[in-house]
């Protein structure tokens, strides 16, 4: 099972900042996070990116056990 993190609107969407989910590719992954978390998550989760271990990865990417997988919206501020 990999580590999914969530951050900012996806964990608010989710109601965690973390779960283990498990899926062979980034892409089953996250369908099983939006099964599991639903729509309002579905929609913070099409403006995000998904980092595997650090890095932007394809949706095709392999996840297993050790790897952790980061779901970052994006950030609006200013000053």
């Amino acid at each position: 099972m990999a580590v999914v993190r969530l951050f900012a609107q996806a964990r608010e969407a989710a109601g965690t900042a973390s779960d283990l989910i498990e899926a062979p590719t980034v892409a089953e992954l996250l369908d099983e996070a939006v099964r599991k978390w639903g729509p309002e998550f579905a929609a913070v989760l099409s403006t995000s990116k998904v980092w595997v271990n650090g890095e932007e990865v394809p949706l095709t990417t392999p996840v297993g056990d050790k790897d952790e997988v980061a779901v970052l919206p994006p950030v609006s501020g200013g000053s």
